[in-house]
Protein backbone atom coordinates (compact mmCIF):
# COMPACT_ATOMS: atom_id res chain seq x y z
CA UNK A 1 0.00 0.00 0.00
CA UNK A 2 1.28 3.76 -0.73
CA UNK A 3 2.47 4.91 2.56
CA UNK A 4 1.05 8.28 1.85
CA UNK A 5 -2.64 6.39 2.02
CA UNK A 6 -2.19 4.58 5.38
CA UNK A 7 -4.82 5.48 7.97
CA UNK A 8 -4.37 6.00 11.32
CA UNK A 9 -6.84 2.99 11.90
CA UNK A 10 -4.61 0.68 9.84
CA UNK A 11 -7.71 -0.35 7.85
CA UNK A 12 -6.35 0.01 4.64
CA UNK A 13 -7.98 2.34 1.96
CA UNK A 14 -11.14 1.69 1.26
CA UNK A 15 -10.68 2.06 -2.52
CA UNK A 16 -7.06 1.97 -4.14
CA UNK A 17 -7.44 5.48 -5.75
CA UNK A 18 -5.77 8.82 -4.05
CA UNK A 19 -7.64 11.13 -4.99
CA UNK A 20 -11.14 9.09 -3.71
CA UNK A 21 -8.99 8.68 -0.77
CA UNK A 22 -8.05 12.48 -0.45
CA UNK A 23 -11.17 13.73 -1.40
CA UNK A 24 -12.94 12.05 1.56
CA UNK A 25 -10.37 13.46 3.85
CA UNK A 26 -11.37 16.29 3.10
CA UNK A 27 -14.87 16.40 3.59
CA UNK A 28 -14.12 14.42 6.50
CA UNK A 29 -12.52 17.84 7.61
CA UNK A 30 -15.48 20.32 5.93
CA UNK A 31 -18.21 18.34 7.91
CA UNK A 32 -16.33 18.55 11.25
CA UNK A 33 -18.39 20.52 14.10
CA UNK A 34 -14.63 22.13 15.14
CA UNK A 35 -14.51 23.48 11.24
CA UNK A 36 -17.84 24.89 11.74
CA UNK A 37 -16.86 26.83 14.89
CA UNK A 38 -14.42 28.80 13.02
CA UNK A 39 -16.75 30.83 11.66
CA UNK A 40 -17.34 32.07 15.59
CA UNK A 41 -13.45 32.06 16.62
CA UNK A 42 -11.52 35.66 15.89
CA UNK A 43 -9.02 35.85 13.38
CA UNK A 44 -7.12 39.28 14.73
CA UNK A 45 -10.17 41.25 16.11
CA UNK A 46 -13.48 40.19 16.38
CA UNK A 47 -16.70 40.81 15.08
CA UNK A 48 -18.40 42.60 18.23
CA UNK A 49 -15.05 44.55 19.02
CA UNK A 50 -15.06 46.08 15.36
CA UNK A 51 -19.02 46.70 14.96
CA UNK A 52 -19.15 44.97 11.37
CA UNK A 53 -18.42 42.18 9.34
CA UNK A 54 -14.49 41.31 9.67
CA UNK A 55 -12.71 38.06 9.22
CA UNK A 56 -13.33 35.12 10.94
CA UNK A 57 -10.87 31.63 11.43
CA UNK A 58 -13.59 29.88 9.13
CA UNK A 59 -13.06 33.33 6.41
CA UNK A 60 -9.79 33.39 6.63
CA UNK A 61 -9.44 29.13 6.25
CA UNK A 62 -11.40 29.68 3.04
CA UNK A 63 -9.19 31.51 1.57
CA UNK A 64 -5.74 30.27 2.62
CA UNK A 65 -6.87 26.53 0.92
CA UNK A 66 -8.19 28.90 -2.49
CA UNK A 67 -4.63 30.48 -2.57
CA UNK A 68 -3.02 27.01 -1.34
CA UNK A 69 -4.86 25.01 -4.59
CA UNK A 70 -4.35 27.64 -6.77
CA UNK A 71 -0.70 27.37 -5.91
CA UNK A 72 -0.56 23.49 -5.46
CA UNK A 73 -2.46 22.65 -8.98
CA UNK A 74 0.19 25.32 -10.57
CA UNK A 75 3.32 23.43 -8.94
CA UNK A 76 1.54 19.87 -10.24
CA UNK A 77 1.55 20.94 -13.64
CA UNK A 78 4.57 22.67 -13.64
CA UNK A 79 8.10 22.05 -14.61
CA UNK A 80 9.36 21.06 -11.17
CA UNK A 81 6.76 17.90 -10.97
CA UNK A 82 9.43 15.54 -11.03
CA UNK A 83 11.52 17.10 -7.73
CA UNK A 84 8.56 17.33 -6.26
CA UNK A 85 7.35 13.45 -6.54
CA UNK A 86 11.13 12.81 -5.83
CA UNK A 87 10.29 14.91 -2.28
CA UNK A 88 6.82 12.75 -1.43
CA UNK A 89 4.55 14.23 -3.80
CA UNK A 90 2.36 16.94 -4.51
CA UNK A 91 -1.87 16.33 -4.56
CA UNK A 92 -3.64 19.42 -4.43
CA UNK A 93 -6.57 17.72 -2.79
CA UNK A 94 -4.23 17.03 0.28
CA UNK A 95 -3.13 20.97 0.24
CA UNK A 96 -7.15 21.56 0.04
CA UNK A 97 -7.13 19.21 3.30
CA UNK A 98 -4.52 20.75 4.97
CA UNK A 99 -5.50 24.13 4.32
CA UNK A 100 -9.07 23.60 5.82
CA UNK A 101 -7.39 21.88 8.67
CA UNK A 102 -4.45 24.02 9.75
CA UNK A 103 -6.24 26.52 12.22
CA UNK A 104 -8.86 23.88 14.08
CA UNK A 105 -6.48 24.33 16.76
CA UNK A 106 -6.63 27.97 17.84
CA UNK A 107 -8.83 28.87 20.72
CA UNK A 108 -11.22 31.66 21.70
CA UNK A 109 -9.80 34.91 20.93
CA UNK A 110 -7.20 33.52 18.39
CA UNK A 111 -3.54 34.30 19.14
CA UNK A 112 -4.38 35.88 22.74
CA UNK A 113 -5.84 33.01 23.64
CA UNK A 114 -3.32 30.43 22.66
CA UNK A 115 -1.08 32.50 24.76
CA UNK A 116 -3.06 32.63 27.98
CA UNK A 117 -3.89 28.76 27.95
CA UNK A 118 -0.15 28.58 27.24
CA UNK A 119 0.29 30.29 30.63
CA UNK A 120 -2.23 28.32 32.23
CA UNK A 121 -1.23 25.03 30.91
CA UNK A 122 2.40 25.15 31.93
CA UNK A 123 1.48 27.17 35.53
CA UNK A 124 -1.59 26.09 36.50
CA UNK A 125 -1.25 22.01 35.51
CA UNK A 126 2.53 21.17 34.88
CA UNK A 127 2.03 20.16 31.64
CA UNK A 128 5.47 20.67 30.66
CA UNK A 129 4.70 21.17 26.65
CA UNK A 130 1.58 23.46 27.67
CA UNK A 131 -0.56 24.94 24.42
CA UNK A 132 0.21 25.41 21.13
CA UNK A 133 -2.58 26.06 18.17
CA UNK A 134 -0.84 23.63 15.90
CA UNK A 135 -0.19 20.76 18.44
CA UNK A 136 -4.32 21.14 19.42
CA UNK A 137 -4.90 20.91 15.63
CA UNK A 138 -3.07 17.86 15.59
CA UNK A 139 -4.61 15.99 18.29
CA UNK A 140 -8.04 16.92 17.35
CA UNK A 141 -7.58 15.50 14.12
CA UNK A 142 -6.08 12.63 15.69
CA UNK A 143 -7.54 11.57 18.93
CA UNK A 144 -10.21 14.33 19.80
CA UNK A 145 -12.62 14.36 16.89
CA UNK A 146 -14.70 11.67 15.90
CA UNK A 147 -15.48 9.36 12.50
CA UNK A 148 -17.95 6.50 12.46
CA UNK A 149 -16.89 3.91 15.22
CA UNK A 150 -12.87 4.26 14.33
CA UNK A 151 -12.05 5.75 17.77
CA UNK A 152 -9.29 6.91 15.65
CA UNK A 153 -9.97 10.97 15.48
CA UNK A 154 -10.70 11.43 11.75
CA UNK A 155 -9.04 8.34 10.50
CA UNK A 156 -7.37 10.63 8.28
CA UNK A 157 -4.57 9.64 5.19
CA UNK A 158 -0.81 10.02 6.10
CA UNK A 159 -0.32 12.38 3.68
CA UNK A 160 -2.68 14.82 5.42
CA UNK A 161 -1.79 14.39 8.72
CA UNK A 162 1.46 14.93 7.63
CA UNK A 163 0.80 18.22 5.66
CA UNK A 164 -0.79 19.94 8.87
CA UNK A 165 2.64 19.20 10.57
CA UNK A 166 4.01 23.21 10.22
CA UNK A 167 6.42 22.38 12.74
CA UNK A 168 7.01 18.54 12.55
CA UNK A 169 8.54 18.16 16.73
CA UNK A 170 7.84 18.54 19.86
CA UNK A 171 7.89 21.44 22.35
CA UNK A 172 10.95 19.42 23.81
CA UNK A 173 13.13 16.35 23.33
CA UNK A 174 11.69 15.10 20.30
CA UNK A 175 13.07 14.80 17.76
CA UNK A 176 16.78 14.53 19.13
CA UNK A 177 19.03 16.58 18.65
CA UNK A 178 15.90 18.82 19.25
CA UNK A 179 15.27 22.63 17.37
CA UNK A 180 15.60 24.72 20.00
CA UNK A 181 18.81 23.64 20.96
CA UNK A 182 20.40 24.51 17.59
CA UNK A 183 22.54 27.53 16.61
CA UNK A 184 20.32 27.72 13.59
CA UNK A 185 17.30 26.47 14.06
CA UNK A 186 14.20 25.66 11.40
CA UNK A 187 11.36 28.57 11.22
CA UNK A 188 9.81 28.32 14.86
CA UNK A 189 11.86 25.85 16.01
CA UNK A 190 13.81 28.37 18.25
CA UNK A 191 13.47 28.87 21.87
CA UNK A 192 9.55 30.30 23.38
CA UNK A 193 9.31 34.01 24.51
CA UNK A 194 10.31 32.15 27.87
CA UNK A 195 13.26 29.74 26.63
CA UNK A 196 10.96 27.29 27.57
CA UNK A 197 11.96 24.61 24.80
CA UNK A 198 10.64 25.69 21.11
CA UNK A 199 8.27 28.27 20.62
CA UNK A 200 6.00 26.44 17.72
CA UNK A 201 5.65 22.85 17.39
CA UNK A 202 3.16 20.21 16.12
CA UNK A 203 2.50 17.76 18.94
CA UNK A 204 1.87 17.32 22.11
CA UNK A 205 3.77 14.39 24.21
CA UNK A 206 0.44 12.26 24.28
CA UNK A 207 0.76 12.67 20.34
CA UNK A 208 4.49 12.38 19.86
CA UNK A 209 4.39 8.61 18.42
CA UNK A 210 1.84 9.69 16.17
CA UNK A 211 3.80 12.32 14.43
CA UNK A 212 7.05 10.08 14.52
CA UNK A 213 4.95 7.39 12.73
CA UNK A 214 3.18 9.98 10.15
CA UNK A 215 6.56 11.66 9.40
CA UNK A 216 8.07 8.12 8.94
CA UNK A 217 5.36 7.69 5.95
CA UNK A 218 7.88 10.23 4.26
CA UNK A 219 11.82 9.42 4.57
CA UNK A 220 12.22 11.28 1.46
CA UNK A 221 12.49 14.73 3.08
CA UNK A 222 14.59 14.44 5.82
CA UNK A 223 14.51 15.64 10.00
CA UNK A 224 12.68 18.75 10.83
CA UNK A 225 11.41 19.47 7.58
CA UNK A 226 7.61 20.00 5.78
CA UNK A 227 6.31 17.72 3.62
CA UNK A 228 5.66 19.66 0.26
CA UNK A 229 2.08 19.45 0.85
CA UNK A 230 2.46 21.42 4.11
CA UNK A 231 5.18 23.79 2.47
CA UNK A 232 2.62 24.91 0.02
CA UNK A 233 -0.36 25.03 2.55
CA UNK A 234 2.44 27.07 4.69
CA UNK A 235 3.29 29.67 2.04
CA UNK A 236 -0.44 30.21 1.60
CA UNK A 237 -1.35 30.83 4.82
CA UNK A 238 1.43 33.64 4.85
CA UNK A 239 -0.13 35.65 1.69
CA UNK A 240 -3.47 35.00 3.00
CA UNK A 241 -2.31 36.88 6.09
CA UNK A 242 -0.39 39.27 5.03
CA UNK A 243 -3.50 40.55 2.73
CA UNK A 244 -6.97 39.50 3.67
CA UNK A 245 -6.96 41.35 7.12
CA UNK A 246 -6.25 44.30 6.08
CA UNK A 247 -9.36 44.16 4.22
CA UNK A 248 -10.88 44.51 7.76
CA UNK A 249 -8.63 47.23 9.09
CA UNK A 250 -8.88 49.43 6.16
CA UNK A 251 -13.28 49.04 6.17
CA UNK A 252 -12.82 49.59 9.74
CA UNK A 253 -10.88 52.66 9.76
CA UNK A 254 -7.77 51.56 11.73
CA UNK A 255 -5.40 52.02 8.96
CA UNK A 256 -5.37 55.69 9.37
CA UNK A 257 -3.37 57.15 6.01
CA UNK A 258 -1.32 59.48 7.48
CA UNK A 259 0.60 57.68 10.17
CA UNK A 260 1.03 54.47 7.77
CA UNK A 261 2.44 56.58 5.01
CA UNK A 262 4.35 58.91 7.71
CA UNK A 263 6.48 55.37 8.25
CA UNK A 264 6.68 54.21 5.42
CA UNK A 265 8.15 57.41 3.21
CA UNK A 266 10.42 58.71 6.13
CA UNK A 267 12.17 55.40 5.76
CA UNK A 268 12.23 55.84 2.18
CA UNK A 269 13.57 59.95 2.86
CA UNK A 270 15.91 58.61 5.59
CA UNK A 271 17.24 55.57 5.10
CA UNK A 272 20.98 55.59 5.15
CA UNK A 273 20.53 58.38 8.07
CA UNK A 274 18.49 55.55 9.92
CA UNK A 275 20.59 53.18 9.17
CA UNK A 276 23.69 54.41 11.02
CA UNK A 277 21.19 55.12 13.97
CA UNK A 278 22.17 53.45 16.68
CA UNK A 279 19.76 50.73 17.89
CA UNK A 280 19.32 51.72 21.30
CA UNK A 281 18.22 55.34 19.91
CA UNK A 282 15.96 53.64 17.67
CA UNK A 283 14.12 51.61 20.66
CA UNK A 284 14.00 54.64 22.75
CA UNK A 285 11.99 56.10 20.10
CA UNK A 286 10.51 53.34 18.15
CA UNK A 287 6.84 55.37 17.69
CA UNK A 288 9.27 57.75 15.70
CA UNK A 289 8.07 57.61 11.93
CA UNK A 290 10.92 55.54 10.28
CA UNK A 291 11.92 53.84 13.10
CA UNK A 292 10.17 50.87 13.46
CA UNK A 293 10.55 49.56 9.77
CA UNK A 294 14.39 49.93 10.45
CA UNK A 295 14.13 47.67 13.51
CA UNK A 296 12.67 45.64 11.59
CA UNK A 297 14.96 45.65 8.32
CA UNK A 298 17.33 45.11 11.14
CA UNK A 299 15.61 41.92 12.71
CA UNK A 300 15.19 40.29 9.31
CA UNK A 301 18.81 40.94 8.47
CA UNK A 302 20.18 39.26 11.81
CA UNK A 303 17.31 36.37 12.05
CA UNK A 304 16.55 35.62 8.06
CA UNK A 305 20.29 35.88 6.27
CA UNK A 306 19.78 33.08 4.30
CA UNK A 307 17.20 35.20 2.00
CA UNK A 308 17.53 38.60 3.27
CA UNK A 309 18.96 41.69 1.04
CA UNK A 310 18.52 45.08 1.71
CA UNK A 311 17.77 46.40 -1.69
CA UNK A 312 15.09 43.63 -2.29
CA UNK A 313 13.91 45.27 1.35
CA UNK A 314 13.84 48.67 0.06
CA UNK A 315 12.61 47.44 -2.92
CA UNK A 316 9.51 46.02 -1.06
CA UNK A 317 8.88 48.97 1.19
CA UNK A 318 8.88 51.34 -2.05
CA UNK A 319 6.13 48.96 -3.05
CA UNK A 320 4.08 48.74 -0.48
CA UNK A 321 4.48 52.45 -0.04
CA UNK A 322 3.15 52.80 -3.67
CA UNK A 323 0.37 50.42 -3.63
CA UNK A 324 -1.26 50.23 -0.42
CA UNK A 325 -0.19 53.59 1.30
CA UNK A 326 -0.35 56.15 -1.68
CA UNK A 327 -3.36 53.99 -3.82
CA UNK A 328 -5.40 51.85 -1.08
CA UNK A 329 -5.11 53.86 1.93
CA UNK A 330 -5.49 57.23 -0.10
CA UNK A 331 -8.78 57.38 -0.49
CA UNK A 332 -10.70 56.77 2.87
CA UNK A 333 -12.99 53.58 3.24
CA UNK A 334 -16.86 54.81 2.58
CA UNK A 335 -18.63 51.58 2.07
CA UNK A 336 -19.15 52.63 -1.93
CA UNK A 337 -18.79 50.20 -4.49
CA UNK A 338 -15.98 52.07 -5.90
CA UNK A 339 -14.53 52.20 -2.50
CA UNK A 340 -14.95 47.85 -2.55
CA UNK A 341 -13.86 47.63 -6.02
CA UNK A 342 -10.47 49.65 -4.48
CA UNK A 343 -9.95 46.82 -1.69
CA UNK A 344 -10.92 43.95 -4.66
CA UNK A 345 -8.56 44.96 -7.09
CA UNK A 346 -5.44 45.62 -4.75
CA UNK A 347 -6.12 42.45 -2.78
CA UNK A 348 -6.71 40.18 -6.29
CA UNK A 349 -3.68 42.04 -7.55
CA UNK A 350 -1.01 41.32 -4.98
CA UNK A 351 -2.41 37.72 -4.20
CA UNK A 352 -1.48 36.93 -8.07
CA UNK A 353 1.74 38.97 -7.50
CA UNK A 354 2.61 36.44 -4.89
CA UNK A 355 1.77 33.44 -6.18
CA UNK A 356 3.11 33.61 -9.73
CA UNK A 357 6.27 33.99 -7.32
CA UNK A 358 6.45 30.80 -5.68
CA UNK A 359 9.21 28.50 -6.20
CA UNK A 360 10.71 25.23 -5.50
CA UNK A 361 14.13 24.33 -3.82
CA UNK A 362 15.11 20.58 -3.72
CA UNK A 363 17.71 21.70 -0.92
CA UNK A 364 16.37 24.61 0.54
CA UNK A 365 17.97 26.34 3.59
CA UNK A 366 16.98 25.44 7.37
CA UNK A 367 14.82 27.90 8.03
CA UNK A 368 12.69 27.42 4.78
CA UNK A 369 10.55 24.61 3.06
CA UNK A 370 10.66 23.22 -0.39
CA UNK A 371 7.86 25.58 -2.06
CA UNK A 372 9.00 29.05 -0.90
CA UNK A 373 8.09 32.67 -1.70
CA UNK A 374 10.75 34.24 -3.91
CA UNK A 375 12.67 36.52 -2.42
CA UNK A 376 11.69 39.63 -3.22
CA UNK A 377 8.55 38.57 -2.85
CA UNK A 378 9.26 37.26 0.35
CA UNK A 379 10.35 40.71 1.44
CA UNK A 380 6.83 42.14 0.39
CA UNK A 381 4.91 39.34 2.72
CA UNK A 382 7.39 41.11 5.29
CA UNK A 383 6.58 44.57 4.89
CA UNK A 384 2.85 43.78 4.71
CA UNK A 385 2.68 41.91 7.93
CA UNK A 386 4.79 44.87 9.51
CA UNK A 387 1.76 46.99 8.54
CA UNK A 388 -0.57 44.48 10.49
CA UNK A 389 1.39 44.23 13.74
CA UNK A 390 2.82 48.37 13.87
CA UNK A 391 -0.48 50.02 13.04
CA UNK A 392 -3.13 47.16 14.07
CA UNK A 393 -1.88 44.70 17.47
CA UNK A 394 -0.06 47.56 18.89
CA UNK A 395 -2.37 49.74 19.46
CA UNK A 396 -3.24 50.17 22.93
CA UNK A 397 -7.01 50.01 22.83
CA UNK A 398 -7.18 46.49 21.08
CA UNK A 399 -4.41 45.48 24.04
CA UNK A 400 -7.09 46.70 26.75
CA UNK A 401 -10.07 44.66 24.71
CA UNK A 402 -7.92 41.43 24.61
CA UNK A 403 -6.99 42.04 28.29
CA UNK A 404 -10.20 41.39 29.48
CA UNK A 405 -10.40 38.41 26.98
CA UNK A 406 -7.22 36.90 29.01
CA UNK A 407 -8.92 37.67 32.25
CA UNK A 408 -12.50 35.73 30.48
CA UNK A 409 -9.93 32.39 29.98
CA UNK A 410 -8.27 32.53 33.24
CA UNK A 411 -11.55 32.86 35.00
CA UNK A 412 -12.67 29.93 32.84
CA UNK A 413 -10.28 27.81 33.23
CA UNK A 414 -10.12 27.79 37.23
CA UNK A 415 -13.51 27.63 37.44
CA UNK A 416 -13.47 24.31 35.57
CA UNK A 417 -10.30 23.39 37.65
CA UNK A 418 -12.81 23.28 40.37
CA UNK A 419 -15.12 21.81 39.49
CA UNK A 420 -14.00 19.20 38.78
CA UNK A 421 -11.80 19.24 41.68
CA UNK A 422 -15.20 19.45 43.67
CA UNK A 423 -16.12 15.38 44.74
CA UNK A 424 -19.72 16.12 45.23
CA UNK A 425 -20.64 17.96 42.22
CA UNK A 426 -17.72 17.23 39.82
CA UNK A 427 -20.05 14.14 38.22
CA UNK A 428 -22.34 17.06 37.33
CA UNK A 429 -19.19 18.94 34.84
CA UNK A 430 -20.56 18.62 31.23
CA UNK A 431 -20.42 15.32 29.66
CA UNK A 432 -17.73 16.06 27.29
CA UNK A 433 -15.06 17.81 29.62
CA UNK A 434 -15.50 14.50 32.00
CA UNK A 435 -14.84 12.84 28.48
CA UNK A 436 -11.42 15.11 27.67
CA UNK A 437 -9.85 14.30 30.93
CA UNK A 438 -10.71 10.95 31.07
CA UNK A 439 -9.27 10.61 27.90
CA UNK A 440 -6.05 12.96 28.60
CA UNK A 441 -5.63 10.93 31.55
CA UNK A 442 -5.75 7.74 29.80
CA UNK A 443 -3.29 8.87 27.41
CA UNK A 444 -0.78 10.13 29.98
CA UNK A 445 -0.86 6.57 32.09
CA UNK A 446 -0.21 4.92 28.58
CA UNK A 447 3.39 7.04 27.97
CA UNK A 448 4.08 6.45 31.98
CA UNK A 449 4.12 2.14 30.62
CA UNK A 450 5.25 2.42 27.35
CA UNK A 451 7.50 5.72 26.78
CA UNK A 452 8.10 7.45 30.40
CA UNK A 453 11.12 9.30 28.69
CA UNK A 454 8.78 11.60 26.84
CA UNK A 455 6.73 12.79 29.85
CA UNK A 456 9.86 14.14 31.84
CA UNK A 457 11.11 17.37 30.54
CA UNK A 458 14.32 18.41 30.41
CA UNK A 459 14.45 19.95 34.21
CA UNK A 460 12.61 17.32 35.53
CA UNK A 461 14.12 16.44 39.48
CA UNK A 462 11.49 13.88 40.19
CA UNK A 463 9.72 11.20 38.88
CA UNK A 464 6.51 11.26 37.77
CA UNK A 465 3.61 9.66 40.13
CA UNK A 466 0.14 8.90 39.89
CA UNK A 467 -1.01 12.06 40.97
CA UNK A 468 1.19 13.76 38.16
CA UNK A 469 -0.53 11.75 35.64
CA UNK A 470 -4.18 12.76 37.14
CA UNK A 471 -3.04 16.24 37.32
CA UNK A 472 -1.67 16.61 33.67
CA UNK A 473 -4.94 14.68 32.35
CA UNK A 474 -7.27 16.80 34.33
CA UNK A 475 -5.11 19.67 32.69
CA UNK A 476 -5.16 18.30 29.09
CA UNK A 477 -8.43 17.59 29.51
CA UNK A 478 -9.67 21.12 30.47
CA UNK A 479 -7.55 22.81 27.64
CA UNK A 480 -9.03 20.41 25.31
CA UNK A 481 -12.56 21.80 26.33
CA UNK A 482 -12.03 25.09 26.58
CA UNK A 483 -9.96 25.36 23.05
CA UNK A 484 -13.12 23.83 21.46
CA UNK A 485 -14.96 26.85 22.51
CA UNK A 486 -16.70 29.50 20.45
CA UNK A 487 -15.77 33.25 21.63
CA UNK A 488 -19.41 33.64 22.50
CA UNK A 489 -19.70 30.29 24.16
CA UNK A 490 -16.39 30.73 26.22
CA UNK A 491 -17.60 34.50 27.51
CA UNK A 492 -20.66 33.00 28.16
CA UNK A 493 -19.30 30.00 30.17
CA UNK A 494 -16.73 32.16 32.36
CA UNK A 495 -20.51 34.44 32.95
CA UNK A 496 -22.43 31.36 33.99
CA UNK A 497 -19.64 29.90 36.09
CA UNK A 498 -18.74 33.14 38.10
CA UNK A 499 -22.83 33.29 38.87
CA UNK A 500 -23.28 36.21 36.68
CA UNK A 501 -25.93 35.08 33.98
CA UNK A 502 -29.33 35.45 33.95
CA UNK A 503 -30.25 33.00 32.10
CA UNK A 504 -30.29 29.19 32.62
CA UNK A 505 -29.35 27.92 29.28
CA UNK A 506 -26.48 29.86 28.44
CA UNK A 507 -23.95 27.63 29.21
CA UNK A 508 -24.91 24.56 27.04
CA UNK A 509 -21.76 22.44 25.70
CA UNK A 510 -18.51 22.96 23.89
CA UNK A 511 -20.01 22.28 20.61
Amino acid sequence: MDARLRRRSDTGPASGNPLEEFRSDLERIRFSPYFSRLAAVTQVISQGAAGQVVHNRLTHTIKVTAVARAIATTLAHGPHRAVLDRLGGIDPVVVQAAASAHDLGHPPFGHLGEQVLDRLARSRFGLADGFEGNAQTFRILTELDVHGLSGEGLDLTAAVRAAVLKYPWARFGVPSPHPSGMAEAPKGGGPGLDGHGSGKFSAYQLDVSEMTEVLACFPQIGPMRQTVECSVMDVADDIAYSLHDLDDFHRSGVLQHASVAAEFRTWLRQRAELERTDERDLRADDRSPGYSLELLRRRMAVKDAWIFDDEAFAVAVGRVATDLVDGLLAVPFDSSLAAERAIGVFTSTWIAHLQESVTVDENPPVRAGFVLLGRQAWHEVAALKFVHQRFVLDRPDLAMFQRGQAQVLTALVADLDSWLGDPRDAGRAPRRLIDLVDLATQGYRRLAREQPELLLAPDAEEPVRENDLRRWGRGRGIMDYVASLTDDRAAVSATTLAGHSARLWDAGSAL
